[in-house]
């Protein structure tokens, strides 16, 4: 596992040693960040990112590299993304570690960027989806990965623009919007 684009691109980071803790892989992750680039620009300098389900903090460290502003990495165990987070020092300022569940987690930060990784098949993303609504900023990018044969109800205002496969994952890519259009 390695970061794979920006200033800290090649960068090793630590697997997590818990078996239920699946990083996502580099390649999607490496999606991911095209995807994000090809829709929003290249420069992420004013954005902010909320990794939900974050593990290894692998997305959030990403999105320190490649630019972002802000970011944010939700989990119940954060042990992974803090051995992660002590590599990157000089950022420690970019990055918020939060340990929380992320169905019942508040903040009152809008973020522009949401990636969310629940294990597989729990049902765990769309009631995580639904606590998110209050901190997502108009016309944010999420970013929700899933099993390939799971299924995903979006909340209302959440528009599905596309899905996209990589190995035993997919990726829903929607747009959230505070109003209904």
């Amino acid at each position: 596992m390695r970061i794979v684009g920006g200033k800290y691109r090649g960068k090793k980071l630590i697997s997590p040693q818990n078996p239920n803790v699946r990083p996502t892989s580099d390649r999607a992750r490496e999606a991911v960040f095209n995807i994000l680039r090809a829709r929003l620009g290249a420069d992420f300098s004013a954005l902010r990112l909320v990794d939900v389900f974050c593990g290894s903090g692998a997305v959030a460290l990403e999105a320190i590299s490649q630019g972002f502003a802000e970011v944010a990495a939700v989990d119940v165990d954060v042990g992974a993304v803090r051995k992660n987070a002590a590599m990157f020092p000089a950022e420690k300022n970019k990055l918020k570690i939060v340990a929380a569940d992320a169905r019942q987690w508040r903040s009152s930060q809008k973020y522009d960027v949401m990636f969310m990784d629940a294990p597989y098949q729990q049902g765990l993303s769309e009631p995580a989806l639904v606590a998110a609504v209050p901190m997502l900023a108009d016309g944010a990018w999420c970013l929700i990965e899933l099993r390939k044969d799971e299924d995903c109800a979006l909340p209302e205002n959440f528009e599905l623009l596309e899905e996209r496969r990589y190995g035993l994952a997919k990726i829903l890519i929607a747009r959230f919007r505070s109003e209904k259009s």
